[in-house]
């Protein structure tokens, strides 16, 4: 049993070495070249909010087809999230991004060379697999692999590279934007396929997830990972004694080699995660699910997604400057997600989210309220344009610097170690589906309600969201990834969990 060495270091939730560990470089390139995979995804979200602007001229099809070409890829990715899992426990966190980056590469070059819708479609689905295994992955490798001092920042490194690609696919829609139409989007969207051999390439540098290789049996090899991506070599023992204690590896068992329960690679989780789960487990999964649930339901790809069209609606008509303010969404997204991994070790989880959920609620009803007014007046007005714009750039910047990094960083930390791959999975399963009706219903729900009215819902929407956080989610900043349980479990009463813990603490003391 580890109760002494772990509650003594973790249960408190204090740092495990009292004075403030040096950042661990390695640990930080790992979760660097691990993050890549989100560059696709990302950069999918940005270059379609321009590049449908071109196919829909060239390819003469329907708001709803647009709708469904640009939200169907977040349902194809389920196919990805879902698989991911199992198959990260077969073949490793490692070798699982490199095929996502391959799945990705091959819809790229499909959507790249497409000559029609139906063609398109099928690159979309390509692609789609590809980035939903991408987005599952990422969070898992890196929550794994970091050291607890820097285990929020880390794993916050997924959305500062969806950001990045995002930011590089407003780029290319403006760099791409005065060729021939029916050149111009087929190199927006064919470009895709360098990010996914640059990440094949680097990804084969990195080492292999020490609870993956622990739950092969390999400690030799997993002891020899945890001693690079430790503060200490005191904190490498603890995690490593930890791990080998959730898969069930006696402590006495020292050997490079061991026989691992043969459960090990998922047969039983989904009966322990869905049909009879501990209330520790069910808080756990209620958690995960609604803060993906509310992440994508707050608006957050419709504004990024359809950012064209906002600012067409609030005054904007000239096609180089609507794209050119879809770049400055995208600096905004990277600048605030940048300056949150700065916090998320220091300020802590909650306080970053239901400020940035708050600030999104302010932003989202004053968006809707001048498109509505600017929705009643026949002139141009140049105040509401700027307004528009404005309250865009807020919206992101809030959603980036809380509710964005943080949803993967919780879901990823909080699941136990033999329930996380396919935990973890089930949250992106449920971020893509809801990003898939958002972004395939948002034209017609604006021709129906107004766009201010959209934003008004999204608002509303937001509101619930904040309510929720605040009563059902627990600080973790500073837990051990094996100590989640004992926070769970009490539902709205989580703090009860805090006094178990401080008491668990005065015994060993």
């Amino acid at each position: 049993m580890t109760d002494h060495r772990a509650e003594g270091n973790s249960v408190s939730g204090q740092p495990l070495l009292k004075k403030k560990p040096k950042r661990n470089l390695y640990a930080i390139g790992c979760a660097i070249l691990a993050s890549m995979t989100s560059i696709l995804l990302g950069y999918d979200i940005g270059v379609m909010s321009g590049a449908s602007i071109y196919i829909q001229e060239d390819l003469k099809i329907s708001d709803v087809e647009v709708e469904i070409l640009i939200g169907i890829l977040n349902l194809y990715s389920l196919i990805g999230s879902a698989a991911a899992g199992r198959t990260s426990d077969w073949i490793g966190r490692r070798y699982t991004i490199v095929f996502a980056g391959a799945i990705f590469f091959t819809g790229a070059l499909l959507m790249g060379f497409a000559t029609n819708f139906a063609f398109l479609m099928v690159g979309r689905f390509v692609a789609g697999i590809g980035v939903g295994y991408a987005l599952m992955i990422a969070p898992v490798y890196n929550a794994e692999v970091s050291p607890a001092s820097s285990r929020g920042a880390l794993t916050s490194f997924p959305e500062v590279f969806v950001n990045i690609g995002i930011l590089l696919g407003y780029v290319a829609n403006y760099a791409f934007s005065g060729l021939p139409i029916n050149l111009g989007w087929r190199l927006m969207l064919g470009v895709g396929v360098f990010p996914s051999v640059i990440l094949a390439v680097g990804v084969l540098t990195m080492p292999e997830s020490p609870r993956w290789l622990v739950m092969q049996g390999r400690l030799g090899d997993a002891k020899h990972v945890l001693d690079k991506t430790s503060d200490s070599l005191e904190e490498a023992q603890l995690r490593l004694a930890d791990i080998k204690e959730a898969a069930g590896i006696p402590e006495h068992c020292t050997e490079d080699v061991v026989q691992v329960p043969k459960h090990s690679h998922g047969e039983e989780v989904w009966k322990e995660l869905l049909l009879h789960p501990t209330p520790p487990v069910r808080h756990i999964l209620i958690a995960a699910v609604g803060f993906h649930f509310f992440q994508q339901m707050s608006g957050i790809d419709a504004l990024v997604l359809y950012s064209p069209r906002i600012f067409r609606a609030s005054g904007i008509t000239d096609s180089s400057t609507l794209l050119l303010a879809t770049v400055a969404v995208g600096f905004s997204k990277t600048i605030f997600t940048l300056i949150a991994i700065g916090f998320l070790d220091r300020v802590g989880r909650r306080p970053l989210l239901l400020t940035s959920v708050a600030g999104m609620v302010a932003s989202l009803l004053c968006l809707g309220t001048s498109l509505t007014i600017v929705d009643h007046e026949s002139e141009k007005m140049m105040w509401a344009s700027v307004v528009c714009l404005t309250m865009v750039l807020a919206y992101v910047g809030f959603f980036s610097i809380g509710m964005g990094p943080i949803a993967w960083v919780y879901s990823s930390e909080i699941f136990p170690l033999k329930l996380r791959a396919q935990g973890c999975s089930m949250g992106t399963a449920v971020n893509r589906i809801m990003s898939g009706v958002l972004t395939m219903t948002f034209i017609t729900l604006y021709k129906a309600i107004t766009m201010g009215g959209t934003f008004f819902l999204y608002g509303a929407i937001a509101t619930v969201g904040w309510v929720f956080f605040y009563t059902m989610l627990p600080e973790t900043q500073g837990r051990t990834l094996e100590d989640m349980e004992v926070l769970f479990g009490k539902f709205w009463r989580w703090r009860e969990g805090y006094a178990l813990l401080r008491n668990k603490r005065a015994v060993v003391c």
